[in-house]
């Protein structure tokens, strides 16, 4: 193990469950839209189908809650922003607490078992998502089904989730913050992503970058420079990270 990963940082939405995100984005804005903001729809070029599962992916996947949101008011030319944005991310987050407690996402089942292999192979295992959700996620999948006991939140060493950080992705403070509280330095450690921007805060942070394709997207992945792009984590070699090495067996 000298020269293999010492740490391994994991986004949560996208990577390790299903979140309902995108849905929570899209219903709420579709909701502001025809209710309390009709009066300015005119204006903008949104409608209910033009809010794809692509735009979720390229502009807002990843980013904290203002910034997801305004990038999301942005593309469709909502005015006033400044103004609404607060607006329509408190409206989305009412949203996403309620399909949370309501069970309606799924834990990637390929993910959990790669957390458990990495986690057993004695590399140290962090949590690092810009949602202020990710907790309430893990602790809702049970392990007992995996083989293992207690739920997902409580194997990770470390949890930087929803802090507040100066710069969100792809900026890589967070996956600097979760290296430094692992204990380990950056090229040490890989981060598994699966939106473009998590992959450049990867690589900006001098991180092995493992992306993981679920929206369709190998390609945007591998273009931002991912050292391995997969589509089930079920394919990654898990004895090649004691040679530092990311690789599909």
């Amino acid at each position: 193990m000298s020269d293999g990963f010492k740490g391994a940082i994991f986004d949560v939405d996208g990577v390790l469950v299903d979140s309902p995100h995108e849905q929570a984005w899209r219903q709420s804005l579709q909701e502001l839209m025809e209710g309390p903001w009709s009066d300015i729809r005119p204006q903008t070029t949104w409608t209910p189908e033009g809010f794809t599962s692509e735009v979720y992916h390229q502009r807002m996947s990843g980013k904290p809650r203002k910034a997801g949101a305004t990038a999301a008011l942005e593309y469709f030319n909502i005015p006033d922003i400044d103004r609404r944005v607060v607006e329509y991310g408190d409206h989305k987050q009412e949203m996403i607490i309620k399909l949370i407690t309501e069970g309606k996402f799924s834990a990637y089942d390929d993910a959990v078992r790669f957390v458990i292999a990495v986690k057993n192979a004695g590399i140290p295992i962090a949590a690092a998502s810009s949602s202020k959700n990710a907790k309430l996620f893990l602790e809702r999948v049970d392990l007992g089904k995996y083989g293992g006991s207690g739920n997902l939140h409580e194997i990770f060493d470390v949890d930087v989730s929803g802090r507040d950080f100066a710069q969100g992705k792809p900026h890589p403070e967070i996956f600097l913050t979760a290296a430094k509280e692992l204990g380990v330095d950056p090229h040490a450690a890989f981060v598994a992503e699966d939106a473009t921007n998590g992959i450049q805060a990867a690589r900006a942070g001098e991180f092995g970058a493992l992306g993981v394709s679920r929206a369709d997207d190998v390609d945007a992945l591998k273009a931002e420079g991912a050292d391995l792009v997969v589509t089930s984590m079920d394919d990654i070699d898990v004895v090649a990270l004691s040679s530092h090495r990311l690789a599909t067996k």
